[in-house]
């Protein structure tokens, strides 16, 4: 069976589990610590991703520690029995990510990443606010100040890129100069 299928049928199968039970932010919030636990951590991810490593009772265990203090939302903990006793682990991540995302979606919020060489609060503001007005869906932004730009920013969202940085347009300026230079000689 495609990757793709089994991921996105858990990851529905879970959303309309916490849209029956009203707890979807409470998830999808111990879902992206999940997520990130998982990339962050090599070793997590290997016993995770090993059926012979640990038991799936401390595979459980496990996650639940990555939470930190925070309870594990029974939604989540029957979910990942049921991923356990399927034997589906090794699509875990995939299925959280999946999950996010359409979560994300089904309440109206966009995912986009801001790249700026310097952080700029007005910046992001006016980004969040054009979104909204252009699309209606509230937008959460990832930001990252990357001196390399040198000024003006760089934003993406989904699959659309508005290039204003400066070193993009010393780039072009550079492209048309020796385009020029090389009809000259």
């Amino acid at each position: 069976m495609n990757t793709g299928i089994i991921t996105s049928r858990y990851a529905k199968a879970l959303l309309e589990f916490v849209d029956e039970t009203g707890h979807g932010e409470d998830v999808c919030g111990q879902v992206l610590t999940l997520e990130s636990a998982l990339n962050d951590s090599d070793e997590l991810r290997r016993l995770m991703d090993d059926p012979a490593a640990v038991t799936d009772s401390e595979k459980l265990s496990l996650l639940k520690s990555a939470l930190g203090n925070a309870p594990m939302t029974d939604e989540l903990e029957r979910f990942i029995k049921l991923i356990l006793k399927r034997g589906r682990m090794e699509y875990f991540r995939q299925m959280l990510h999946t999950f996010i995302d359409i979560y994300r979606k089904s309440r109206g919020i966009r995912t986009a990443r801001l790249v700026s060489a310097v952080a700029s609060v007005e910046l992001e503001a006016k980004l969040k606010t054009l979104v909204k007005e252009k699309t209606g869906d509230d937008v959460i932004l990832e930001t990252k100040v990357d001196p390399s730009v040198i000024g003006g920013f760089i934003f993406i969202i989904d699959d659309y890129m508005i290039d204003a940085s400066i070193s993009h347009q010393l780039e072009v300026i550079r492209h048309q100069f020796v385009e020029k230079n090389r009809r000259i000689v």
